[in-house]
């Protein structure tokens, strides 16, 4: 009984929330320097060494502007807690990481009485708490009021678009001119806080201070919220979280699965719900010279299926633009020098040795590879496939894709692109192309270019290698071998017990 109730309150203190300690803003200094100077700055400004390569920017103390808060949309001074935990947990889909594992309780909140010191508020206390009032259960009838509400005069869907994927459809810069994009509701891994409907309720609030996203409580305001129709918004922005979307560090293989018939040639065609869904999370292109730091693409996800001649692949990707060079609604949301979206499958030319691959950022001189490469295209040229073999970025021959038996097409709809890139499972040149087989694992990695964020070229955002499995059809063979084998198992028994049975008689 005792082990059982010192568990209970070991358990209880690891899931209660961190109580402010008294900070030591000398103390803390220390620590900022040691570990957020580079990015913050001397000044806390946000004007670090490191700044200009980081998307969103650091975060600029000096203004008082604290983005995710538990205090009144009016009052700048935000709960110690709120600091606490964005030093303790990071800020998702942003450079900032957690720092719970390198810094000390004490640590932690000498650095946030610190970072108050930036702008002159270590001695001020909030004056405003934000008023949860009762929440509201999910359930089916508060998601729908919190869509219908959503969507009512484009209350949030003009910047959220249709769909929740941020596919806003002006161009929006925050209060210090940072070009920003509203956040995918449909990816929980990238909000700031988290998605869980207290923190949505907050944000819905409070708002983001510093950028376009307001307050939904002020009484001014026509789109003002009560208290329960921002908790059924939030049970809404919830349910919209893609959890086949999600990336999974186990997911390292994407798994086709064989067709009889023809393959689907339409990113809308009905075979491809029967296909199992691969999510791998994608980083900038930082190797190779110029290198790109500003991505906006962070995930892929794909499927594929297979027949007795051909494979398919699904790539599935959010895009909050439709980036075609030449179109005057594009162009305005853009960024300068808008390029065309695109995709990329790459390949090993040849059956690897054991698992040494060829280099992932487009081969090397020994071990070539096959890149596979859809562009929208642009109002003057429409959208295409390209073949290329490679042996490094400096070392790209182009080939006839059509030759190859290599096919497109691709379609976007409410922020998001979807492709379907086709070949032969076999070609003519087996020395310079992939060649699939059943039930064979063939290495793949993946690169995407959002041409809205001015992505070309060496600009773009890349997968490591990760694999491809024909899956061999289920067969009733092994299941009837194993029947077989069993029975006889089970007679040879039998008969040693008879036996057995005589012998002792």
């Amino acid at each position: 009984m005792k082990k059982l109730f010192s568990a209970v309150i070991l358990l209880a203190l690891i899931a209660a929330p961190a109580f402010a300690a008294p900070g030591n803003a000398d103390n803390g200094k220390k620590v900022y320097e040691k570990r957020c100077l580079m990015c913050h700055g001397d000044e806390g400004d946000g004007a670090g060494p490191g700044a200009e390569r980081l998307n969103p920017p650091p975060r600029d103390f000096s203004e008082a502007l604290y983005k995710i808060k538990t205090t009144g949309a009016d009052d700048p001074v935000p709960n110690d807690d709120d600091l606490y935990r964005m030093i303790r947990d990071g800020m998702p889909g942003t450079a900032m990481p957690g720092w719970a594992d390198v810094l000390k309780e004490q640590e932690m909140w000498d650095l946030v009485l610190y970072l108050k010191t930036f702008a002159e508020l270590e001695d001020e206390k909030p004056e405003d708490q934000l008023d949860y009032g009762t929440q509201v259960a999910s359930s089916p009838e508060s998601i729908e009021k919190g869509k219908k509400l959503f969507h009512d005069g484009d209350r949030c869907s003009e910047c959220h678009g249709q769909e929740g994927k941020g596919d806003a459809i002006k161009r929006l810069k925050d209060d210090a001119g940072a070009r920003t994009w509203p956040r995918n509701l449909t990816k929980p891994w990238t909000f700031r806080a988290s998605n869980a409907p207290k923190d949505v309720f907050t944000r819905i609030t409070v708002g983001i201070p510093g950028t376009q996203m307001p307050t939904f409580a002020d009484e001014k305001s026509k789109k003002k919220l009560s208290i329960e129709e921002r908790w059924h918004v939030a049970n809404y922005v919830q349910s919209l979280a893609k959890t086949d979307k999600t990336i999974r560090a186990e997911n390292t293989v994407v798994k086709a699965e064989k067709l009889e018939g023809a393959l689907p040639t339409s990113p809308d065609d009905a075979a491809w719900a029967g296909a199992q869904t691969t999510t791998f999370a994608m980083v900038p292109q930082i190797i190779a010279k110029p290198r790109f730091f500003k991505a906006a693409n962070d995930s892929i996800t794909v499927q594929a299926l297979y027949n007795d001649t051909e494979v398919a692949f699904l790539l599935e990707w959010d895009d909050r633009t439709k980036s075609i060079p030449g179109d005057e609604a594009a162009a305005k949301i853009a960024d300068p020098k808008m390029a065309a979206d695109a995709v990329a499958l790459q390949w090993p030319v040849l059956p690897i040795d054991g698992l040494e691959k060829p280099y992932f950022v487009a081969g090397d001189a020994t071990k070539p590879v096959n890149i596979w490469k859809w562009s929208a295209g642009t109002t003057k040229s429409p959208a295409k496939i390209e073949l290329s073999n490679g042996q490094g970025l400096d070392k790209l021959e182009a080939r006839d894709a059509k030759e190859n038996g290599l096919s497109a097409i691709g379609s976007y709809k409410n922020g998001t692109w979807r492709v379907v890139v086709k070949r032969p499972l076999k070609t003519s040149d087996k020395d310079i192309d992939i060649q699939f087989e059943e039930g064979r694992f063939t290495p793949i990695a993946l690169a995407a270019w959002d041409g809205s964020n001015s992505e070309k070229a060496r600009s773009y955002t890349l997968t490591t290698w990760y694999w491809v499995l024909l899956k061999p059809p289920t067969s009733a063979k092994p299941i009837i071998s194993g029947v077989i084998v069993a029975l006889l198992i089970f007679g040879l028994l039998g008969w040693w017990a008879r036996n057995a049975g005589r012998r002792e008689g």
